[in-house]
């Protein structure tokens, strides 16, 4: 598992796990765009159900621009996730430098209607370099 999603963080029996892939075929250095897709797994390994209701990122280019996201759910979805269940969505980040990383949270909610924040672990925005 860890080598398909080196970055993970667990929250209350609530594990992240985030691989990020540069895209290329998206990208446009030349006009100062940089793109990746991330893929996303949270797994409760908890002994309750628990939903996810809401997500904040935190976007940081290569200068030290910080932009920040929320929003409900994640991809138009507010999943509940079983005991021993997952779910794993896909998503993208364009940046105007070539590296700069992503970090965050999301809100859950247990099944006994307890609030409670789930890390996102920080990861790495890096385009390979190009060798002339």
């Amino acid at each position: 598992m860890k080598a398909l999603f080196p970055h993970s963080a667990t929250t209350r029996g609530v594990t992240v796990r985030v691989s990020v892939s540069f895209l290329p075929e998206q990208s446009e250095p030349g006009k100062g765009r940089w793109f990746w897709a991330y893929h996303v797994r949270i797994e409760n390994e908890g002994q309750r159900a628990v939903q996810l209701i809401s997500r904040e990122w935190s976007i940081v280019d290569g200068r030290g621009a910080r932009h920040e996201v929320q929003g409900e759910g994640v991809v138009g979805e507010q999943p509940v996730l079983e005991p021993g269940a997952a779910f794993d969505y896909v998503s993208g980040c364009p940046l105007n430098t070539p590296s700069g990383y992503m970090e965050g949270r999301y809100h859950m909610i247990g099944d006994d209607g307890t609030g409670f924040a789930v890390a996102i672990p920080r990861f790495p925005l890096v385009a390979p370099t190009v060798l002339s």
